[in-house]
């Protein structure tokens, strides 16, 4: 019970960021706001591509199914082995998702970042080359709040917290609420 216990109380301390750094301190209105979003992707035909490393690669592979089937938005991943294997063969693992943006990323597409630390390169070369594309971006984050991808969203979700396991559910929530939100607001 102290672990759910704790994960509650991660949640409630949950901080979601606008692109100046502004905490979005209502948190239905901040949901609302990333539905919005995730709204507009789909109403202008864009895509959207989730990206992470490990438990964060699986919440990004769980994400790009569900926003696809039960949000009803073009989404793409970046999850193939054959090219995750080729990227980081030829041009090394800190580019296995910046490399594949670069020719399949559009301006006005969005793109989802899922790093627990908020530090990995892989994660901030990608944000990298979205940005130069024109992309909208959200990340989602916890551990140090001085973190790499903390304020490059134009939304930043972080979870105040130093345990993989908390903030990969937390990431898994809110995504899913997301889309839950979506799916049941259909138009």
């Amino acid at each position: 019970m102290d672990y759910i216990n704790k994960l509650i109380q991660c949640l409630k301390s949950t901080q979601i960021y606008d692109c100046n750094g502004k905490s979005l301190d209502d948190y239905n209105y901040a949901i609302m706001k990333l539905v919005d979003l995730f709204l507009d992707i789909r109403k202008s035909e864009k895509r959207v591509f989730f990206i992470g490393n490990g438990g964060s690669a699986a919440i990004a592979s769980h994400m790009t199914a569900d926003f696809m089937k039960n949000g009803r938005i073009k989404t793409y991943s970046l999850f193939d082995k054959s090219i995750a294997t080729c990227m980081g063969n030829d041009f090394g693992y800190e580019y296995i998702f910046s490399r594949p943006l670069e020719l399949l990323a559009s301006n006005g597409d969005l793109l989802v970042a899922i790093s627990s630390s908020g530090n990995s390169l892989n994660i901030v070369n990608a944000i990298k080359v979205a940005q130069k594309k024109g992309l909208r971006i959200v990340t989602f984050s916890g551990f140090e709040k001085e973190n790499k991808i903390i304020s490059l969203g134009i939304y930043n979700v972080y979870v105040p917290v130093s345990h993989y396991g908390i903030v990969e559910s937390i990431h898994n929530v809110i995504l899913q609420q997301i889309v839950d939100v979506i799916l049941e607001n259909r138009e």
